[in-house]
């Protein structure tokens, strides 16, 4: 069961990232579904530093997770733009 619920929470926080950041992105539901899995490890890990290493490295919360996928789309357009580009 937590395994669903994880999954759930990834692909809210995946679809909440791609609202917040304007553009477009050519990823379907299963790109926001790791998307969303990949910032919720950003974000606990951005917790664990912020907080001096009191909180696990695990999968945070779904703010967390929000903030971690937003930073993790940001960094997915900057290498995407980089190799159009060349």
């Amino acid at each position: 069961m937590g395994f669903i619920v994880w999954l759930i929470v990834g692909l809210i926080a995946g679809a909440v990232a791609r609202l917040l950041v304007p553009g477009e992105d050519p990823m379907g539901i299963l790109g926001t579904l790791v998307l969303g899995l990949v910032g919720s490890l950003v974000g606990g890990f951005l917790a664990n530093l912020i907080f001096d290493g009191n909180i696990d490295v695990a999968a945070s919360g779904i703010i967390g997770s929000i903030v971690g996928a937003v930073v993790a789309l940001l960094i997915y357009r900057a290498t995407i733009r980089d190799r159009v580009t060349v």
